[in-house]
């Protein structure tokens, strides 16, 4: 079997990682970061095109990789409309969709870059399960007023790679089993997957679920509407409190797990308490998953960065191993999941869907 090379593209807020792979082995990568003076630069997201393009250019130039080699080009996806599960092909109308998003992050850059290389040599350019897949059931948008819907903005890649790598491991199918994934990064999601489709997430992106190291997660909204008119706080400064200064960084004055970890080592009693009161959340949020499966669960994943805090790890286990085994694949690997999609799509075991 010809051994295919894969260049992947992962732009995100203060880094850009890039990585070439021969099938499902990484041969070289490296996560270029960017200065906060860099960045400032730029007034806007997408002027940060070229600075980033020519950034990868010129690692692969130093790296020796000659484009022209290449078979695949695969990026991260941005946030376009909602899409179900799978590999797409980057085409005009995603380009101008991501040119035109009103959701701003630093992934909507990489399919335009992985499509402009691409053009260049004469290949076809990628992405895979972006955050934005909507796999929800009808029943699971509805919010309680219906002029707020839910959405599914989740880790939908890793979720999804995490999953089959699991029904792999158990030598059966995606498609064949009804599992819950919990993703345990900067952002929390927790997914209800029945036979290879999300039929229920929390929405991330905002933090709603259990608070996160930096989302505050579903607060009483009472409390948020009353803050939110009375003049002590912009708009600006409540967003902020729901996304980016809230959860264990309101509580512990950082979003760093490995500074948490180390406190609790030394005796701090008031970490130890939050981050059981995040694992109890989550907790939850897993039980919540569980009736939407009807009880009938085969595993519960856990995955992310914070997976490998077996302080979180073992209280989530304690709370949730009566609904089902819970296994353990830490660390969220985005470059290789998104490698894995096209080495499956390439020996035809994923198809290429269109964007429209």
């Amino acid at each position: 079997m010809k051994k295919i090379k894969i260049l992947v593209i992962n732009p995100g807020s203060t880094s850009t990682k890039v990585a070439v792979f021969e099938n499902r082995v990484s041969l070289i990568e490296k996560s270029i970061n960017h200065s906060s003076q860099e960045l400032s630069k730029f007034a806007s997201l997408n002027e940060q095109y070229d600075f980033r393009k020519m950034i990868i250019l010129q690692w692969l130039n130093e790296s020796n990789i000659d484009v022209n080699q290449l078979d695949y080009i695969i990026s991260r996806g941005g946030l376009i409309q909602p899409v179900t599960s799978g590999i797409y092909q980057i085409n005009k109308k995603m380009i101008e969709d991501l040119k035109s998003s009103t959701l701003k992050h630093a992934s909507n850059l990489g399919a335009l870059i992985a499509h402009d290389i691409a053009l260049q040599i004469g290949q076809k350019a990628y992405i895979a399960d972006p955050v934005v897949v909507d796999e929800m059931e009808d029943i699971a948008r509805i919010s309680g007023h219906p002029n707020y819907e839910r959405k599914s903005i989740f880790h939908a890649l890793n979720h999804k790679a995490i999953a089959r790598r699991h029904a792999e491991m158990m030598d059966t199918e995606y498609n064949k089993l009804r599992l819950i994934v919990a993703h345990l990064g900067g952002g929390i999601s927790i997914g209800a997957h029945k036979y290879g489709r999300v039929i229920d997430v929390n929405q991330a992106l905002d933090g709603e679920g259990p608070f996160s190291p930096e989302r505050s997660g579903s607060l009483p909204v009472g409390d948020i509407i009353r803050d939110a008119f009375s003049n002590k706080y912009t708009q600006n400064d409540m967003l902020s409190n729901v996304v980016g200064n809230g959860g264990m960084k309101a509580y512990l004055g950082t979003n760093d797990g490995k500074e948490v970890a180390n406190r609790i080592t030394e005796g701090d009693n008031h970490a130890l308490e939050i981050i059981k009161a995040m694992a109890y959340q989550v907790s939850k949020l897993i039980g919540e998953m569980a009736t939407v499966l009807k009880g009938k669960v085969d595993a519960i994943l856990l995955t992310g960065g914070m997976a490998r805090d077996e302080v979180i790890t073992n209280e989530i286990i304690a709370r949730t191993n009566f609904i089902a085994p819970v296994h353990m694949y830490p660390g969220e690997d985005e470059m290789l999941a998104l490698a894995e999609n096209i080495f499956l799509m390439h020996n035809g075991k994923l198809g290429v869907k269109e964007y429209i």
